[in-house]
């Protein structure tokens, strides 16, 4: 069977590449947001696999990219497992901060994979419905992004008292840590299981941390989590998306093995061309708010990344996740211009 996407998680070089993009489901689309005045909250679309499903879906039957990421959120997990969380209209979501060993002790790993039946529902109803050269992403939130929001109880100011834990050696944050390694991996397999051609774990916030402090928060976690998804289901490739990390990259590489690395908008291609790409595929790393754009500045930012990495295995993408001002119109005008490029 044809699929571009895991062609090129396997090391193969496709010109021109194949393209998906992080939150190409979601708000900019007339289409999601008229489902969503009638479907209701943000965590019950979530959780509703028809719903999850059909909006999944939305963006691959109007642009025709090469792969689809199932539409769920980083915080279904600390959700599953016990943590109460609401979705702010027009704002971010907001949990009940775990802040102290008590906290913590509430949480239950076990109790993922029941909680979480939906989302499972939602794969293997999207993985009925692609054609069959689109590839289905399943994903979660690397531990250290979802723990910060588990402390910090929201998002949005980069995460101090999370940031603080972590510098400390917190005691609660390495017990928060441990759960969510567990429970991401059972969730992560359940997705695969369900029918996840592959995975992304994304560490959204990995940039807050530095030096030792990231590899025992950031990196080990995720090493954990991928050794295990390779034990037992050796096949499925594996797409890390560290945002921040600048070169700090090639410690993610060495230590972790990921088939496929994300490059967020401010990472040096050059290097990555020549310190990452021979040993994984490379994915990005478009600016979104060039997407937001479009026109000639968009289409020289591609063509740039093109001749930058075109030249081994490489999914295009972005530097980060579509937002809701983008217009569909430029997401159109982005794949064609991918679609179209044969090299300068």
């Amino acid at each position: 069977m044809n699929k571009p996407v895991l062609d090129v998680l396997r090391g193969a070089k496709r010109v021109p590449p194949p393209i998906w993009l992080m939150r190409q489901a979601g708000r900019y689309l007339p289409e999601y947001r008229a489902l969503r005045k009638r479907a209701g909250g943000f965590l019950q679309m979530c959780l509703d696999p028809a719903l999850a499903t059909e909006i999944t879906l939305q963006p691959v039957e109007r642009f025709g990219l090469d792969a689809a990421i199932l539409f769920s959120d980083i915080l279904i997990v600390p959700w599953a497992m016990g943590q109460d969380l609401a979705f702010e209209e027009g704002g971010g979501p907001v949990l009940a901060p775990v802040r102290s060993a008590d906290d913590a002790a509430t949480l239950r790993p076990a109790r993922v994979l029941e909680r979480a039946q939906p989302v499972f529902g939602a794969v293997s109803q999207i993985a009925l419905s692609l054609p069959d050269p689109v590839t289905l992403i399943g994903f979660a939130g690397a531990p250290w992004t979802v723990a910060a929001y588990m402390i910090e109880g929201r998002g949005g100011n980069g995460f101090p008292t999370a940031v603080e834990a972590a510098n400390a050696n917190d005691p609660v944050l390495r017990d928060v840590i441990e759960r969510l390694v567990d429970a991401t991996t059972d969730y992560l397999l359940a997705q695969i299981v369900a029918g996840a051609e592959a995975v992304q774990l994304f560490d959204s916030w990995a940039g807050l941390i530095e030096g030792d402090v990231r590899e025992r928060w950031s990196i080990g976690p995720l090493a954990r989590i991928v050794a295990r998804l390779r034990e037992e289901t050796l096949d499925v490739p594996v797409i890390l998306f560290p945002r921040g990390v600048g070169k700090d990259a090639a410690r993610y590489l060495e230590r972790i093995r990921p088939d496929g690395i994300g490059l967020d908008r401010d990472a040096d291609l050059d290097w990555a061309r020549t310190a990452l790409q021979p040993h994984a595929a490379l994915q990005g790393n478009l600016d979104p708010a060039l997407l937001v754009e479009g026109g000639p500045v968009m289409r020289e930012a591609v063509d740039r990344i093109m001749a930058t990495l075109a030249g081994g295995p490489f999914l295009f993408n972005l530097g980060h996740g579509i937002v809701p001002e983008t217009p569909p119109d430029h997401v159109a005008e982005l794949v064609a211009a991918v679609r179209h490029w044969r090299g300068s």
